[in-house]
């Protein structure tokens, strides 16, 4: 392990001033958003490649120099889902010059069991006693979520994986991407040795705990502090191998700043702890973020919206160990949509699927049911635009707009082998025989009493010569 490398440990307190000259609230004015040109560093989950896509930026890394520790040292050994910490410069024109790509595993062990709801696509992995929380969202290689799950519960193989994902408030973790490690392939370390961060916890004189893992530190050597440095509630990282249930470290590492003082800051990823409006202050990923009078807000998202779990981007500027925001935008979505895709614009980024009009990004991720070879080298950005055909069926997650008449902005696009048509969204136009959602009107002969615009809604809808009518309509909690 190296110090200053992406996951050196999620910083949870704050050393140093508070930044005295801050004003504690979250204001929307338009002041102080980061300029074309930022030098700094981006870091968020990988969304496409050719080179490499990171926050919506498209980052060319043909000169950029690797770091890390987990044998990630050229562009086909990275997927979409690991969580990047790329330095250089991007712009407002959504370009940008990678100088370092930053990688660490965040976990690596294991599988404990695994659970997986297929209708809500939620699940709970546990890797070395580690609880780790799984979605639509997560990308899974080498296996899928239900194919894993099988695997785990069938066999008495052990299923070895790597995370990367982020730390929660409550020491879990929200996982980005979760590899299928090959246990006849050749990996840096081995395969079996294991990586945890988290709290130190119970410490002894030759043992410690994270969330109920046991850690023998008496063999270790230590990275940005020694073992006298060891304290309940300080946050390292461990890599080991695991032996009866029981972690022999092999290296520790402190946590260290995941940024330099005073450079540029962009950062995606999940609330871990909600705005406080005394401080005008919440964790992302486990960093502390400051909302100034200054501080934009993007997509008509408010500061009631900071909540635990919800997904923003921030660009800031990074100082005594807090990111001072600039800017937010918000990458929750509130809408879904599941249909056929019946034509394409712009080059794929413009879709229409069953009537809605969908807009591809450059941070929409774009995935494939079917599991892909675990050493399948990786698919280029206009191949993923390319490989989305008339006809596919798409489950898509979003954002609505009404821009163009209405429709979906997306930020996660799964293809699937077909299904029914179904969205959920936001009524935006309501009369006794038809109902407008994300710009698509539905007719029905249903009764609409007790719907109004502005309701959330779940609707089950087919497409009958050209026209699409509404099967089933629920309100949606």
């Amino acid at each position: 392990m190296k110090r200053n490398t992406l996951y050196s440990a999620i910083k949870m307190t704050i050393a140093g001033a508070v930044l005295g000259s801050l004003a504690a609230c979250g204001g929307g004015s338009d002041s102080g958003t980061t300029t074309a040109g930022s030098n700094g560093s981006s870091m968020g989950p990988v969304s496409g490649f050719g080179s490499v896509y990171v926050n919506g930026t498209h980052f060319q890394i043909n000169n950029a120099q690797y770091r890390g520790d987990d044998g990630i040292e050229r562009e086909t050994q990275l997927e979409k889902g690991m969580i990047l910490k790329v330095t250089g410069t991007w712009g407002r024109d959504g370009e940008g010059e990678a100088q370092y790509i930053y990688y660490d595993d965040t976990l690596r062990g294991p599988v404990d069991s695994i659970t997986w709801d297929e209708l809500t696509k939620t699940g709970v992995i546990v890797v070395a006693k580690q609880n780790i929380a799984i979605n639509n969202r997560t990308v899974f290689k080498g296996a899928t979520p239900v194919e894993l799950k099988a695997g785990v519960e069938s066999t008495t193989d052990d299923y070895h994986v790597r995370i990367s994902g982020y730390r929660l408030a409550n020491g879990e973790f929200q996982a980005s991407f979760v590899g299928v490690m090959d246990a006849s392939a050749p990996w840096p370390y081995g395969r079996y040795e294991v990586e945890v961060e988290g709290a130190v916890s119970n410490l002894g004189v030759d043992t410690f705990e994270i969330n109920g893992l046991v850690v023998n530190y008496q063999s270790a050597t230590f990275d940005g502090g020694t073992a006298g440095d060891l304290a309940d509630g300080v946050i390292v990282e461990v890599e080991g191998k695991l032996e009866n249930g029981k972690l022999t470290a092999f290296e520790i590492e402190f946590e260290d700043d995941m940024f330099e003082e005073d450079e540029d800051v962009e950062i995606s990823g999940a609330i871990t702890s909600a705005y406080d409006s005394e401080t005008g202050q919440f964790y992302l990923n486990g960093t502390l973020i400051q909302l100034t009078d200054d501080t934009d807000f993007d997509d008509d998202i408010t500061v009631e919206q900071l909540t635990e779990g919800a997904e923003i981007k921030v660009e800031g500027e990074y100082r005594n160990g807090i990111i001072v925001a600039e800017e937010i935008e918000t990458r929750d979505g509130d809408a879904q949509l599941s249909g056929f895709i019946e034509s394409k614009e712009q080059g794929g980024e413009v879709l229409m699927v069953s009537g809605v009009r969908v807009t591809l990004t450059d941070s929409t991720l774009i995935e494939d049911e079917d599991t892909e070879d675990a050493q399948e080298s990786v698919v280029m950005r206009n191949q993923d635009l390319e490989g989305l055909n008339l006809g596919d069926y798409l489950e898509i997650e979003g954002r609505e707009t009404a821009e163009n008449g209405g429709g979906l902005i997306a930020f996660y696009i799964e293809r699937d082998d077909g299904g029914e048509l179904e969205l959920e969204g936001k009524i935006s136009s309501l009369t006794d025989t038809t109902v407008t959602v994300m710009g698509l009107e539905l007719q029905t002969d249903l009764d609409l009493a007790g719907f109004q615009v502005g309701d959330d809604v779940e609707i089950d809808f087919e497409e009958v010569n050209g026209q699409y009518r509404i099967v089933k309509i629920e309100a949606d909690d």
